[in-house]
């Protein structure tokens, strides 16, 4: 039987945070001199370095940190993806929030889907330059492998069903259920005709979204395939998926839409088709981005905490990197309809 050793022998403020039972926070707020520390809890912290013998080390120039104190945010997106959709912006917020309490550096890494783009990715991950990552926007095509970097993980988002991925936490929000209520009141309004501009079907999030359309519909014996269109969470596709919907379907009223900004491309595209909205056609969002209240109309949309997720992963690494390895936790958090002009 191999015995794995959680921590090298030469002690890590991370085991002395853990040994005097305080965050790596607060042991790094002692260690560096902060005065707003607890004088017990100060104690506690130079107690734990006395007994285990922790010594901090100053490199010499150009030698690796026996700790990098820094977590990579990896972004599976195009650089410009990543800087045009304000999703990862307000997720970034959240997850910045609990760094810099616990006097980390967060490592931002784009990571193209491209296999020769993801090579020097998992080079870094890999060597000693970060204590764990956050992963957004994973796909089920070409999937990182996670097995190769031997530090903590935590997946904003449920990993898609068969990805080559080691059992991981993961934060996500309750897509399924909100595209329910969503459908459930298009349908309650009156609406008979209703279709939906899917996410990309690599993604649970976009899967999901979709399920909950279909079960709603099947509910109302109203499913229709005709009726299902495919984006990528971008304006443009969200516009031309409604563009060849109207083309094949003339008669829709309602179009649910699995982000808002598809449901912006979706809004441009039934104005130029002369759709008055909601009058001919309700549209519903998903993701409450601030972009909705200013659209005419403004959106109907729902609402998922995408800062809480950001900083409810961040919370789950930090655990990981002080704790060590732990059975994977599964959080979702609730989603809500917001109703505004738009349905």
């Amino acid at each position: 039987m191999t015995t794995v050793e959680l921590f090298p022998a030469r002690p890590t403020l991370a085991d002395v945070a853990r040994a005097a039972g305080v965050s790596l926070a607060t042991a790094s707020r002692v260690l560096n001199g902060f005065p707003r520390v607890r004088t017990e809890t100060r104690r506690q912290v130079e107690s734990a370095m006395a007994t285990l013998g922790y010594e901090r080390q100053r490199a010499a120039r150009g030698a690796p940190q026996p700790r990098s104190r820094s977590i990579a945010f990896v972004v599976c997106e195009e650089g410009l993806r990543m800087f045009s959709d304000p999703y990862f912006a307000r997720i970034v917020v959240g997850v910045s929030r609990e760094v810099t309490a616990a006097g980390l550096q967060l490592v931002l890494l784009p990571v193209p889907s491209t296999r020769d783009c993801q090579a020097p990715a998992m080079h870094y991950l890999s060597s000693g330059h970060v204590d764990g990552a956050l992963f957004v926007s994973m796909r089920g095509r070409s999937p990182l492998d996670l097995d190769r970097i031997e530090v903590p993980v935590v997946i904003g988002g449920r990993p898609v069903h068969g990805g080559q991925h080691r059992q991981v936490s993961y934060v996500d929000a309750d897509n399924l259920g909100g595209a329910s209520r969503a459908v459930r009141h298009l349908i309650d309004s009156g609406r008979s005709v209703i279709a939906t501009v899917a996410g990309p079907r690599d993604m649970t999030v976009g899967l999901d979204r979709l399920a909950g359309y279909r079960q709603v519909m099947a509910d109302a014996e109203r499913s229709d395939h005709g009726l299902v269109f495919f984006g990528d969470f971008g304006q443009a596709s969200g516009e031309h998926a409604t563009t060849r919907l109207l083309e094949r379907r003339p008669d829709v009223d309602a179009i649910f839409t699995a982000s808002d900004l598809m449901a912006v491309g979706v809004l441009r595209a039934l104005r130029r088709a002369g759709r008055r909205v909601p009058d001919d056609v309700a549209v519903i969002g998903f993701d409450d981005l601030p972009i909705g209240r200013h659209t005419d109309p403004p959106l109907t949309t729902v609402r998922q905490p995408i800062e809480e997720m950001g900083a409810r992963m961040t919370g789950e690494l930090l655990s990981q990197i002080v704790a060590g390895p732990s059975a994977p936790r599964r959080v979702v958090l609730d989603t809500e309809l917001v109703l505004r002009a738009s349905a």
